[in-house]
């Protein structure tokens, strides 16, 4: 089963059904209900989630949530991602926490819509859709 870290731009175009990015992301979201991947994400993709999704509907944070949980994994995000993060060749803290997130959970594959965020990955970084050419 291929396991999948999930960037934070992925998951907000799932959850507030952003086009014309919406489709793809759903798609990779119904693989984990399927259980034909495992997903990955952080604790910092929450909280932008939250934040995000509760300057429009406060209500529906915890809901989206709990739903974005029971699709995904939560990948550890502890002192040594911090140390890695921060001693990397990333520009960019953020992504850089959000990659050694997913170097530290094997997983196969990052997927962003901002490929070049990920430059120094070692991990393959691909599209929604360029996933799905290959899966």
């Amino acid at each position: 089963m291929k396991r999948l870290f999930l960037d934070t731009n992925i998951v907000m175009d799932m959850l507030q059904r952003r086009e014309p990015f919406f489709l793809a992301a759903a798609n990779i979201f119904a693989l984990s209900a399927r259980k034909e991947v495992e997903l990955y994400v952080t604790p910092i993709t929450y909280a932008t989630a939250s934040y995000l999704i509760g300057k429009r509907d406060e209500s529906s944070v915890k809901p989206m949530l709990l739903r974005l949980r029971s699709l995904s994994h939560v990948a550890c995000t502890d002192e040594l991602v911090v140390e890695q993060a921060l001693l990397s060749e990333f520009s960019d803290v953020e992504d850089a926490l959000q990659y050694f997130s997913a170097s530290n959970q094997s997983v196969d594959y990052i997927i962003t819509r901002n490929k070049q965020d990920f430059k120094a990955s070692k991990i393959p970084v691909l599209t929604a859709d360029e996933f799905f050419t290959i899966a």
